[in-house]
């Protein structure tokens, strides 16, 4: 007998009244319109069945700390990185735990099932990595957690509490700790020089060790913040292609228009990747500016375009950066939309990619995919694509992990009292 069976399930791909078939943590069929026997059955109703949402970009570590030791009052980035620094020595490793787990748990009811999270290894402690690898083993049954070496003050610019340069230290430990992916962020550094020089370390870091880079990358409107260029040089040096990704990349958005088409170009030949943070990005940037504001979010489309993979994250949710969120990943997609101008069918769909296959490229995730030999990691959503997903950010009705159901939300439906009217709405479009 089947193990689990969804039937009249919409898919990704367009194709509908579709049944898909689990045995064990593996779907081991996808057919249409199929039908028998099953230990379980799930009846789609034409609804559609997605992969999990992953997020490329979370910073674990701060996560619901909202109103620890104080609400950053001004909204901005560098409140943020001050609010930070006050709430860091004040941190324990049961509190980090507690936090981290209950933000899981928001992303499990949400359907996300990966996230890559930026850990700050700029504390002699290495209290946050050792917090989060607890995490990690927490949730493996149900969640693909994984851990960068994050230098929130700089690699080279961070001293220790005697005054040494010490930060390159912490993160070759925290790496050999169980960290998976080097990370960085070049524009924080002191000089421009420094953050090149910073870029050229930890890629050989990540090079010596055969791992994968995650930068915060130009997160400025600064638009001679030119790191990334850098960052595409080390990967084709190093022969890291395929294996780096930049985020942020803000500065890009105020890029003169020529530098950006030779940027672009050298960006698709190392194959690097990017992820913009469509909710951070546009509260964070243009904070100088009075009118016209620029918007601040990287080029999407246009490295879209080119071939480039672009994944948007989530970036933060209730810390000191940002007091809002949720772990939904299609508010995420739903303001890159916006900010993008991707309101064309197509561009609409990438948006969609940009919460789900993509970032499951990026991250190297093996077996994602609602297809034949995937593991049997999926998301009933309570719409019939992916547009209307994004545009009614969709109730997940089920979640299911290697075949098994974790998480259920009843259905969005309002019950109405009016006159000669239904007694209910949906929200969806009637076909």
């Amino acid at each position: 007998m089947i193990d689990l069976l969804v039937k009249h399930a919409a898919l990704v791909d367009g194709r509908d009244d579709m049944s898909i078939i689990v045995n064990g943590d593996r779907i081991t069929d996808v057919l249409p319109g199929f039908d028998a026997p099953a230990a379980k059955t799930i009846d789609a109703n034409g609804m559609l069945v997605s992969p999990p949402f992953v997020d490329a970009h979370f910073h674990m570590d701060a996560t619901l700390s909202y109103g620890l030791p104080r609400v950053n009052q001004s909204g901005t980035l560098l409140e943020g990185i001050a609010l930070w620094g006050e709430l860091k020595p004040q941190l324990t490793f049961d509190a980090l735990v507690e936090r981290a787990l209950a933000y899981c748990d928001w992303a499990v009811a949400k359907g996300l099932l990966a996230v890559r999270t930026h850990v700050d290894i700029c504390d002699e402690r290495l209290l946050a990595v050792e917090a989060l690898l607890h995490v990690q083993k927490r949730v493996k049954p149900y969640l693909d957690l994984q851990l960068v070496t994050f230098p929130q003050d700089g690699i080279l610019r961070w001293k220790d509490s005697k005054g040494n340069a010490t930060a390159i230290n912490l993160l070759r430990k925290a790496l050999e700790l169980g960290a998976e992916v080097v990370g960085g962020i070049p524009h924080f550094e002191r000089t421009m020089s420094e953050g090149a020089k910073s870029v050229k370390l930890l890629c050989e870091e990540a090079a010596k060790r055969g791992l994968r880079v995650d930068m915060h990358c130009d997160e400025t409107d600064d638009p001679m913040s030119r790191h990334i260029e850098t960052l595409a040089y080390e990967t084709q040096r190093l022969g890291l292609q395929g294996r780096v990704n930049g985020s942020h990349l803000t500065s890009m958005h105020s890029m003169d228009n020529y530098y950006v088409s030779k940027l672009i170009a050298l960006m698709r030949e190392a194959g690097v990747s990017a992820v913009a943070n469509p909710l951070i990005n546009i509260t964070i940037q243009g904070r100088h500016d009075t009118y016209p504001k620029r918007r601040g979010m990287t080029r999407v489309p246009e490295l879209m375009a080119a071939g480039i993979d672009v994944a948007f994250g989530h970036d933060c949710v209730m810390d000191p950066w940002y007091s809002l969120g949720s772990g939904d990943m299609l508010e995420v997609a739903h303001m890159g939309l916006h900010v993008a101008q991707m309101t064309g069918q197509d561009a609409m769909r990438q948006c969609f990619d940009a919460v789900t296959k993509t970032p499951a490229k990026i991250l190297g995730l093996e077996g994602y995919g609602v297809e034949k030999d995937c593991y049997a990691d999926f998301v009933l959503l309570q719409a019939r694509d992916p547009i209307e997903a994004i545009r009614t950010r969709a109730t997940r009705l089920a979640v299911v992990r290697r075949g098994k159901v974790i998480a259920e939300t009843a259905p969005n439906t309002a019950t109405l009292m009016l006159p000669n009217r239904p007694g209910t709405t949906d929200f969806l479009l009637k076909r």
